[in-house]
């Protein structure tokens, strides 16, 4: 019997080795990465880069802790604001702290206490971020939970405008919710929610754990919609597969999070910090940019050439997209996984796809072919 918890429903393949896109188990069987770790090897499996980025920090220093100056963290900080509303940047290790840390600032700064979440979002599973998830499935069993998160359907901009009273604090969601399905804001809903913040003083805080870090095409998923937020969170794809998560914040809210205030001993680790620095030196490229919004019209002209669009749908940008199929989709991975590709779900229907960044178009037409022999042969 395994001394570990249970809480993962691991699946049965030891994967011991990383190339780009390719990962390789313990028998030997190669296999097409399209999860990406769930969107967080962002640069593919070791990358040059970020090896030796780690590489040359593990040589000089490990940890020293926040009591001391970082000229590495401002460096850092400075190119994730850089041409952005934010002034200001808090480094942590995960995205569920990253969260925290915004629903702490925004309490904090408004002396108000209620958020506005969405059903179907995930922000984590700490008990704040649990909390503000709109998961049943992630929040049962725990008791009662934060009782100053407003919880109201996604996309629906009659109950948005319902929930706003003087006690809200902020609004806080994904622009486009992956976990809970590859679901996409609606234009007007952002246009409303930027309405009701800026008339409101209501803080806007967006969760780019999953969207960030050049995932969706831009810097960051707002940048493609007319949302302006006040806050950001960030995780996942920043470190490349070395754990860092980051708050950033506008200037305005500095004050807010003033000494002691707010901490973590790891937070801004130098090694997670040289990582994360190599990573963006690479992703904040406007080539790199360019390029992965390439790739994404490839993966998607393929997709819809090859399954028929009146039992399939494709949605999400850059390299978060989900195929929303008519029967439930965990058979459909675990035989992918068999033939050789790596697939997540989000939700029972749909199938996300989280490639790395760097996947080719030749990589991308083997995934595919996998899929359609898989999914055209039910129908």
């Amino acid at each position: 019997m395994s001394t570990l918890f249970q809480n993962y429903a691991r699946r049965p393949v030891h994967i011991v080795n990383g190339q780009g896109t390719i990962v390789t188990d313990d028998q030997g069987k190669e296999y097409l990465d399209f999860t990406s770790g769930i969107a967080v090897v962002s640069l593919g499996h070791a990358h040059p880069a970020i090896v030796e980025a780690l590489k040359q920090q593990s040589e000089k220093l490990w940890h020293i802790s926040n009591l001391f100056a970082s000229p590495e963290q401002e460096q850092l900080a400075a190119a994730l604001v850089t041409d952005t509303p934010f002034g200001q940047a808090f480094f942590c290790n995960s995205g569920a702290e990253a969260n925290e840390a915004a629903i702490k600032l925004a309490r904090r700064h408004t002396k108000k206490n209620i958020i506005i979440t969405f059903e179907q979002s995930f922000h984590g599973r700490t008990f704040g971020a649990m909390s503000a998830t709109g998961q049943d499935k992630v929040r049962q069993g725990f008791g009662p939970l934060l009782e100053t998160f407003r919880t109201i359907p996604y996309n629906d901009k009659q109950q948005l405008e319902a929930a706003i009273d003087e006690d809200v604090a902020a609004i806080m969601l994904e622009a486009i919710q992956g976990e809970g399905g590859v679901n996409q804001l609606d234009p007007d809903v952002a246009q409303a929610i930027t309405d009701i913040c800026q008339e409101k003083g209501i803080l806007l805080i967006i969760d780019e754990v999953q969207t960030g870090i050049s995932r969706t095409g831009t810097r960051y998923a707002y940048e493609q919609t007319n949302l302006q937020p006040d806050i950001i969170t960030l995780a996942k794809g920043l470190g490349g597969g070395f754990p860092i998560g980051a708050m950033l914040g506008t200037k305005a809210l500095a004050e807010s999070f003033g000494p002691g205030t707010h901490g973590t001993t790891f937070g801004g680790n130098p090694l997670a910090v040289a990582v994360a620095q190599a990573v963006i030196n690479i992703v904040f490229e406007d080539e790199f940019l360019q390029q992965v919004q390439r790739t994404s019209d490839y993966l998607i002209d393929k997709l819809q050439a090859t399954l028929p669009q009146d039992q399939f749908a494709i949605r999400g940008e850059g390299l978060l997209l989900g195929i929303v199929c008519q029967d439930e989709v965990a058979p459909i991975i675990q035989q992918a996984e068999a033939a050789g590709l790596l697939l997540v779900q989000a939700g029972t229907h749909v199938i996300r796809l989280l490639p790395p960044l760097t996947v080719t178009n030749e990589e991308i037409d083997k995934a595919i072919a996998i899929l359609a022999s898989i999914l055209l042969d039910e129908k």
